[in-house]
């Protein structure tokens, strides 16, 4: 029999308390356990961790620090410590399932010699009671993406030939496609595999849908460095940029039009931003509880967003303007 391949496993980590659940499932799954477990703090000290669920794992534990550099930045600095042939990243808010050590045996152990990642599949646990709330349905977006870092297995090789995650992406987005685009552009392949990991909706405000419209400078840098067609080869959806530049144009029209004597061009203007936002705000509002606490966050939320998209879009046009296309391995 074949001995299992062996792995590190790469958790960076604000220090928030679902730490210790993450480290608590970890430890508790069968199969092959890891050669070493990295706990990355992005933050400038690693101290006051919640480790105490790493239970056996902790013989194994490896502390690094980052000093507050992003999620790309912590995962480079643990895979940097691996001298295993993978390095299987997880995000500190998830769970992986009882028999996740075996299924990622299997995972491995299918990979062929050219295969540069395999990617956990991840659940979403939803409410069975009432419909989702738009911040649920976007976490359970995660089920279908491509190459989620909430759970990622790469080998080691591939990380270095194409010199791992890019710094440049300063947060949770979009540093998991541009990694895997890029092994993907250096001739490795990537799968799906059979093991399982539970990504549950972490509380937030009302305002969590306005702060991820950073997001959009992030996909700035993407077609930098990727080009234009960047969406379809990631599979990522295109999102509702162009809506917004539309709707924002409309809003912004509305006082150049009045202060130029043209009051009809005006009120046309302010209607179509008014239609424009009322869709945004129904598109969001249908499919989800109708309670009035959402209804209220999904409207005002929904005339905020565009404007605050374009605006991250646009300075993150400015910000990346010298970076250059991708062109292959370092």
């Amino acid at each position: 029999m074949t001995a299992p391949e062996e792995y590190t496993v790469v958790i960076p980590t604000l220090g928030r308390p679902c730490l210790a659940d993450c480290l608590r499932a970890l430890d508790a799954t069968r199969g092959p356990r890891p050669a070493q477990v990295v706990v990355v703090a992005d933050l400038p000290e690693a101290e006051g961790l919640p480790l105490d669920g790493a239970g056996r794992l902790l013989d194994r534990l490896v502390l690094v620090s980052t000093g507050g550099r992003g999620p790309a930045a912590a995962r480079n600095a643990g895979a940097r410590t691996a001298e295993t042939p993978w390095v299987v990243f997880l995000d500190d808010d998830v769970r992986v399932e009882p028999d996740w050590a075996e299924r990622l045996a299997e995972d491995l152990a299918a990979a062929a010699p050219t295969t540069g990642g395999v990617q956990g599949r991840l659940r979403v646990p939803l409410p069975g009671d009432r419909p989702a709330t738009d911040w649920e349905r976007g976490t359970a977006g995660l089920e279908q993406a491509a190459w989620a870092t909430a759970d990622m297995a790469y080998r080691t090789e591939a990380l270095r030939k194409v010199g791992g995650f890019d710094e440049r992406f300063p947060r949770a987005f979009r540093e998991d496609a541009d990694l895997a685009l890029r092994v993907l552009d250096a001739g490795w392949a990537l799968e799906r595999g059979e093991r399982v990991t539970v990504h549950p909706v972490r509380p937030t405000d009302r305002w969590v849908s306005v702060r991820v419209q950073r997001g959009n400078a992030d996909d700035a840098l993407m077609s930098r460095v990727h080009g234009p067609g960047w969406w379809s080869r990631a599979h990522a959806p295109r999102g509702r940029l162009p809506r917004h530049l539309a709707v924002t144009a409309a809003a912004l029209a509305v006082p150049v039009l009045a202060a130029a004597g043209r009051r009809g061009a005006a009120v046309t203007a302010a209607a179509l931003w008014a239609a424009g936002t009322a869709e945004f705000a129904w598109a969001r509002i249908a499919p989800g509880p109708r309670t009035r606490q959402e209804v209220t966050a999904m409207v005002s939320t929904s005339m905020l967003i565009p404007p605050l998209a374009v605006r991250h879009w646009l300075a993150g046009t400015v910000r990346h303007r010298r970076a250059t296309a991708w062109t292959g391995a370092t």
